[in-house]
C-alpha cells in the first residue's frame, strides 16, 4: 500500500509494506478472530512517517 503526503507544499510518498488483512482492516472490515491487525497496519504506517518526516524543524 502506498499514501501520498502533502508536506511543506511538496508531495512526497511513504511507502508502507503491509499484509491482505492488514491492508483490509484498514478499508474497514472487521477480524474478529485477530482484532490487532487494524492497530498493526496502523503502527506501520505511524512508523514510516515518522522516519520520513522531521516534526522538530516543524516546531522552529
Amino acid at each position: 500500500m502506498n499514501s501520498s503526503a502533502i508536506h511543506n507544499g511538496s508531495k512526497e510518498r511513504i511507502t508502507v509494506e503491509l499484509t491482505p488483512n492488514e491492508a483490509l482492516a484498514l478499508t474497514g472490515v472487521a477480524f474478529s478472530a485477530n482484532k490487532d491487525v487494524k492497530a498493526s497496519a496502523q503502527r506501520k504506517i505511524r512508523a514510516a512517517y515518522e522516519k520520513t518526516f522531521d516534526f522538530m524543524a516543524e516546531e522552529r
